[in-house]
């Protein structure tokens, strides 16, 4: 054993041993088919410039996870690499009079030092970048195979439009009606679009969420109600006074002899037609289509309707049923109308009293009586009435009789609808990977690049202007030939979640170039077995990423149902704000890091001022934001107290899953921890060689520590590999090593098991502060190093042996006293020991003993008389 300084100094530590890692490529990856394999997956970063918590936070947590299997023996792969394009490049480029490229591998550039400053285990040999041509030239090749397929469309749509960002959004993009990067009002326009057929998936990725136990249930929710199925009925009505029809579709059947008006789109085209002649009508159609709401906004948002004029015949009670525009009916969505049942539906039954519309109940309570409908809809399943014939039916009676007598008519269908829609793929910016479609000149004829001429590159020299698309206004790029013929390129660029929808499995296979993906190593790599990244991606980026795996699945190139096994979705971190208004009263935003507070009892906030002596105002524990000042540069934090102290603050101050609030007290602390580790190792190095254990000769108290020991490392054991709780597993340590140093004798003994103690220590809390445990591994004596060399600690099952017991002694039956004693005293102690104790002496009093019952290491029974 070598001891160095009694002093911590990441500073020098961390560097040597980040190089010692680098040198050695510790963390390359290839297949090994006589070893276990594990696939540790962080959500791979946008190259924005720098880091901040969040990322840190999130890239420790799968940098733990991914040592500690190794520390199992498994060979794991850790990679990592870039989501690279993006409209942010772009607008750096407009800002700076960029080339959007050149912004983007600076920062890949500069990102990739700090991520390695961190002292993260990724197998750098994989980085990718999805802006590279190398990388999406198989997303293009596989784009057109999809074409050809039939699951790829273009058509003329309605899209969500953001005129600040001059794009269009996906419907998870829009939020509160406004787009989510720039706040803006979204708009709607009608464009040629690309789509991927996910519908065709839609039953399959429902289904298949059943296989992925490892995933937290509200993230398998969420995509569960994002899918949407539904069974129900799809119905015709007749227009009065018209050939023409108008089709709905209704999960609630039981309710249609409550029909009292029916909702369509502004664009439904008994809607356009009524607008003819109409001109207060043709306004508000206008309006319904120029303002866009995402689906979820649609139940907060002011319900609007103004009526076209038309009426739809009621097929079983003849009821002439008024046709209203209403700003809530999507075209896109479903059939364009909806069949209203104001006193059965919440929405319905709002608008039909600000319509002054007929409201008839339908259903009444199954428990009896009439439905209360003085405050709101009777929603509930329940039993028919003013239904005629169907009078008395219960719900799934009466939508089985319902649906037959209509579809025996020829005016229904029974079907399952999904919420879901197909996915558009088109985006209208630069910034993207092209996509590799052309239309030949005259014919018109749209069809995919040739394989040769992909990748499809983007120019490298152009000018951004914030308004138009470079692609849009380069004639020397769009314009091309296929086969002799002249064509025009597609000048649109494929949605940023595409590369994403596949990076993992690229990653199996990174420089291979006879494929997408090469079948044997994903074979070997695939699934994924930790995924690790925010909730905020549960619909958008974890749906498509499933689709795109079930697409590779039916191309050949993969195996399986599923990319991911487990998922786990860090919190956020939050951090104090502080302000002081200005002489003009505006608010001036100050870094946590500079107000000095002031605390009660109970750790609130009770003043802080600045450097500068200004009295700051206290806007909360908040989302770290540039905007507000409070965001914590990992950088600075790295330079003061070192990587390992930032990673053990990172899983030690909360449950990975939930919020963590940044707390400098906390850092602070969690350095002093590791200078105390490090401290205590070099000085029980610095005492020499420790002589063998004798296990046989431990005294209570050795055996005592020791039991802690091999609980702590069962327990530490159970926290990362199946409970994920890294800071349980931290408080388990800290509090072993306390129990450690209140054992203050140095006989050999002591010594031995203080070495058992450390070095277990060292190796359990490797995965979390590497390069500390990297240094005091070797100190311990230990040859090689930690990465190659340590295996996990096993607990003893000697160790782990009880080390005292209870023994409830009755007297007749009764419970007078509890003895402690060691596991296997033997009987007549227990006897002699229970006879002497004062409680028993105090029941046996004046009587003699008759009968001795013991069950061992039980219970003890004096019968006495």
């Amino acid at each position: 054993m070598a001891a160095h300084d009694v002093a911590y100094n990441p500073q020098e530590i961390e560097p040597q041993v980040q190089r010692h890692w680098d040198e050695q490529q510790t963390f390359r990856a290839s297949e090994d088919q006589g070893k276990e394999k594990y696939y540790c997956l962080v959500m791979f970063p946008y190259p924005s410039g720098r880091l901040h918590m969040g990322h840190v936070r999130n890239y420790t947590i799968g940098d733990v996870i991914a040592r500690f299997q190794r520390l199992q023996g498994k060979n794991v792969l850790n990679p990592i690499g870039w989501d690279a394009f993006g409209l942010p490049a772009e607008n750096a480029a407009l800002k700076n009079h960029a080339q959007p490229s050149d912004w983007t591998y600076s920062n890949i550039a500069y990102m990739k030092e700090q991520l390695k400053s961190l002292g993260l285990s990724y197998d750098w040999s994989r980085e990718v970048a999805t802006c590279d041509p190398d990388y999406y030239k198989w997303e293009q090749r596989f784009f057109a195979e999809l074409y050809r397929k039939g699951l790829v469309y273009k058509k003329v749509s309605t899209v969500n439009w953001c005129p600040t960002d001059g794009t269009v959004l996906a419907n998870e993009q829009v939020v509160e009606g406004r787009c989510w990067r720039c706040d803006t009002p979204v708009e709607q326009r009608e464009i040629p679009q690309w789509y991927l057929k996910i519908t065709d998936y839609a039953e399959e990725l429902l289904r298949d969420l059943d296989q992925l136990e490892g995933w937290p249930e509200r993230v398998r929710t969420m995509q569960r109600n994002w899918i949407g199925r539904s069974e129900g009925l799809e119905i015709t009505f007749a227009i009065e006074g018209a050939e023409d029809k108008v089709t709905v579709y209704t999960t609630r059947p039981d309710t249609f002899m409550g029909v009292t008006f029916m909702a369509i789109s502004a664009k439904h085209p008994l809607a356009v037609r009524a607008c003819e002649g109409n001109p207060e009508l043709a306004a508000f159609c206008k309006e319904c289509i120029t303002h866009k709401f995402a689906e979820a906004d649609l139940e907060t948002m002011e319900k609007k309707g103004m009526p076209t004029g038309l009426f739809a015949i009621h097929p079983l009670n003849g009821r002439r049923v008024p046709l209203i525009v209403a700003n809530f009916v999507v075209m896109d969505y479903g059939t364009g109308a909806v069949m209203a049942v104001p006193a059965h539906d919440q929405r319905d039954y709002e608008f039909a009293h600000k319509y002054g519309l007929d409201i008839v109940p339908v259903i009444r309570p199954t428990e009896g009586g009439e439905p209360d409908l003085s405050a709101a809809a009777f929603t509930e399943h329940g039993i028919l009435f003013n239904s005629g014939d169907f009078d008395g039916l219960d719900f799934g009676q009466a939508f089985n009789a319902i649906a037959d007598r209509l579809v025996g008519m020829g005016i229904a269908q029974r079907k399952v609808n999904y919420r879901l829609r197909d996915w558009c793929i088109s985006r209208q910016r630069f910034w993207g990977a092209p996509i590799p479609m052309v239309t030949i000149d005259g014919t018109g004829e749209v069809v995919p690049e040739l394989p040769e001429s992909m990748p499809v590159k983007l120019p490298t020299d152009v000018t951004i202007n914030g308004v138009v698309s470079p692609l849009k206004t380069d004639e020397s790029w769009y314009r091309t030939e296929i086969n002799g013929q002249a064509a025009t390129r597609e000048t649109d660029t494929f949605d940023t979640f595409m590369e994403s929808s596949w990076y993992y499995a690229r990653y199996c296979s990174p420089r291979d170039e006879r494929g997408m993906v090469d079948p044997s190593a994903a074979d070997y790599w695939l699934p994924v077995d930790q995924y690790i990244g925010g909730i905020e991606h549960a619909v958008l980026h974890l749906l498509y990423a499933r689709f795109f795996f079930k697409l590779m699945r039916d191309a050949g190139m993969v195996h399986g149902d599923e990319p991911f096994k487990r998922l786990l979705c860090q919190g956020m971190v939050l951090a104090d704000a502080f302000y002081y208004l200005n002489e003009k009263g505006g608010r001036v935003w100050v870094s946590p890091l500079k107000a000095e507070v002031t605390r009660d009892e109970r750790g609130n906030i009770v003043s802080a001022v600045d450097d500068e002596g200004h009295e700051l105002r206290h806007e909360g524990m908040i989302k770290m934001s540039k905007s507000k000042n409070n965001g914590i540069d990992p950088e600075d934090m790295v330079r003061l107290y070192g990587a390992d102290t930032v990673r053990l603050f990172m899983m030690f101050a909360s449950p990975a899953e939930l919020t963590l609030e940044w707390r400098q007290s906390g850092v602070e602390g969690a350095q002093r921890f590791l200078r105390r580790l490090y401290r205590e190792v070099q000085e029980h190095v610095a005492k020499g060689a420790c002589a063998p254990l004798d296990r046989a000769a431990l005294s209570a108290d050795q055996r005592k520590l020791r039991h802690a020991l091999h609980q702590t490392i069962v327990k530490v054991t159970d926290d990362l590999a199946r409970r994920q709780t890294f800071n349980t597993a931290i408080a388990s340590i800290m509090e072993l090593l306390n129990e450690a140093a209140r054992q203050k004798d140095d006989g050999a003994q002591w010594q031995a098991i203080r070495h058992e103690i450390y070095n277990a220590v060292v190796v359990m809390l490797y995965p979390i502060v590497p390069h500390i445990c990297f240094r005091l591994w070797q100190d311990l004596g230990n040859t090689g190093d930690i990465d190659h060399d340590a295996s996990w600690p096993v607990a003893d099952p000697e160790a782990l042996k009880a080390l005292e017991i209870l023994i409830v002694v009755q007297v007749n039956g009764k419970v007078r006293a509890r003895l402690t004693v060691e596991p296997g005293t033997p009987e007549e102690q227990i006897k002699a020991l229970a006879l002497a104790d004062p409680e028993v002496v105090r029941f046996m009093a004046g009587k003699a003993l008759r009968k001795f019952i013991y069950v061992k290491d039980r219970l003890a029974n004096l019968v006495v008389g």
